[in-house]
């Protein structure tokens, strides 16, 4: 495991952003060709996609800065200022880049008076297949992104090549309410967490993989942003369900927490479960509304012999 994709001197490019990459140039291929299919303005589309692109990483890198304003606060002025837009150093926030894209998408569609939900719907691919990157990005960081310490036969023990390249998680374990610095250890120079964990890198990659597959069926719905309410509610459920109650991030709320060597590892609220909370909620009620609706979208005959001519 090496974060390291290619380096130059003292120039380095991270698998992360690869494999995100990688994921959304795979979304914008499924979703091109998808809008060509129903007709829609792919130019356009394309268009659109670009300047989501660069909004949602802006977006993302904002709601982690201020999610995560303890790694900033104690650096001085005017370096914090470096710090906080170098994305070379890892940190974004997937829902703040959802955001951030989104805003986008609701600049285009009322300059251009488009349905917002027919462009919005082919943008599912690309998010999905992205998470499966970032999380598969988040595995070769080594010990990013790291889960609670559990006794569960699921723990994970990361190898020590892989520790050696990041010590985040003894840094995030310093925290009162995690209270698990006996778990970490000096290797290499560093402070590392030794003990198993959850591989939540690993669930994220399964949620990923679960929302692309049910993105297939849900974008042969006629009603046009049924993928994309169902994608916000899947992800919101699997992402607080199945990842965040297993990772180690602070508990903004702290109702519930049992991690350990003889313990879950499981904590209940941090900052993405209260979250999702009124995500879930609200595609539910939009759901609901679209069911009510008809199916409006209608996809142009496309004839399978070449017109005759005289």
């Amino acid at each position: 495991m090496d974060p390291v994709f290619l380096q130059i001197g003292s120039f380095t490019i991270a698998w992360y952003g690869v494999l995100i990459t990688l994921g959304i140039v795979a979304g914008v291929w499924v979703g091109t060709r998808m809008a060509r299919q129903r007709g829609l303005n792919v130019d356009l589309f394309n268009d659109i996609i670009l300047w989501m692109i660069i909004w949602g990483l802006v977006g993302a890198r904002i709601v982690f800065v201020a999610t995560s304003w303890n790694q900033f606060e104690n650096i001085p002025f005017p370096r914090v200022l470096l710090d906080i837009i170098n994305l070379r150093q890892g940190g974004i926030s997937i829902h703040g880049g959802l955001i951030g894209g989104i805003l986008v998408l609701i600049y285009y569609t009322r300059r251009y008076k488009l349905n917002f939900y027919q462009y919005a719907d082919l943008c599912v691919p690309g998010v999905a297949f992205g998470i499966i990157g970032g999380r598969i990005g988040n595995i070769m960081n080594g010990t990013d992104t790291v889960g609670r310490v559990t006794g569960w036969p699921i723990g994970y023990r990361w190898p020590d090549s892989a520790r050696a390249f990041h010590d985040g998680a003894c840094v995030r374990a310093a925290n009162p309410d995690m209270d698990l610095s006996q778990y970490c250890q000096q290797i290499g120079g560093q402070l590392v967490m030794t003990a198993p964990v959850h591989f939540t890198q690993l669930y994220g990659v399964f949620i990923g993989i679960v929302l692309s597959i049910a993105a297939y069926f849900w974008l042969r719905s006629r009603k046009p942003g049924w993928a994309f309410w169902q994608f916000w509610l899947w992800y919101s459920i699997l992402r607080a369900g199945l990842e965040e109650t297993f990772r180690l991030n602070p508990l903004s709320v702290k109702s519930y927490l049992d991690q350990g060597l003889d313990r879950p590892g499981i904590g209940f609220w941090t900052d993405t479960h209260l979250i999702s909370v009124p995500l879930i909620l609200a595609s539910i009620w939009f759901l609901l509304q679209l069911r009510k609706q008809p199916d409006t979208r209608v996809d142009p005959v496309v004839s399978a012999t070449p017109p005759k001519t005289v």
